[in-house]
């Protein structure tokens, strides 16, 4: 995805000003009780019962789509987000540390042709009004200028050049903030230069309306 300087800019000077101190700054453990297993819908398959992270069974998934060997899936803390997955690590350490992040989980899916890579990331910080500064803080990174309709969720989606594969990719993207938890969700599908690919907002949309029923409304 493409960087937005001009908004980066905005943001750390913003979230620099209101940074408070946490606990840690990896954020507390995930715990190790397994999550019961959430109820199926027509769209989403089976909530990940992984039994690492109490936000494994919060994560809607699309049903049919499989594990994918090349990307972890489980908790991260502060610090394994900022070294894996930051495309900023020093703007997003301040963002993490003004919404005294708790605990975090990622999760990747192949479709069953393995041409759709499904990712969900979830955060959850210290209350409500600081997942919402969170996500605004996250979503300014990148450039969006391709909105769809997704009731409560921002979203996005495009067709850009990937330089490092040379090829095409299609992104189809949604960011919820509910109650005290921050989800962002992505599909990606690449394939070769001239190809025709349309971002599949149809599966964003139904997993984010999904993953919008899953996730608690209250600060606990």
């Amino acid at each position: 995805m493409r960087r937005n300087a001009s908004g980066v800019a905005v943001v750390v000077s913003a979230v620099l000003l209101g940074v408070t101190a946490c606990g840690s700054e990896d954020g507390a453990s995930a715990s190790a009780a397994q999550t019961p297993a959430a109820k199926h819908s027509a769209l989403s398959g089976m909530a990940d019962k992984s039994p690492k992270s109490v936000l494994a069974g919060l994560a809607a998934l699309p049903r049919g789509y499989v594990a994918d060997p090349r990307n972890v899936t489980g908790p991260f803390t502060a610090s394994s987000y900022l070294n894996t997955w930051s495309a900023d690590p020093a703007l997003d350490r301040a963002l993490l540390l003004n919404a005294s992040f708790v605990e975090g989980y990622r999760a990747t899916r192949l479709s069953p042709d393995k041409k759709k890579r499904y990712t969900v990331q979830l955060f959850k910080t210290g209350s409500p009004a600081k997942a919402q500064a969170l996500q605004k803080g996250l979503w300014s990174q990148d450039v969006h200028d391709h909105p769809f309709t997704i009731p409560n969720a921002l979203s996005d989606a495009s067709v850009e050049y990937d330089g490092s594969t040379d090829q095409s990719v299609a992104i189809a993207e949604a960011s919820l903030a509910v109650g005290p938890i921050v989800v962002e969700l992505t599909v990606r599908e690449t394939s070769a230069l001239g190809s025709e690919l349309t971002p599949d907002t149809t599966l964003i949309t139904a997993l984010a309306k999904e993953q919008h029923t899953r996730l608690p409304t209250t600060s606990s």
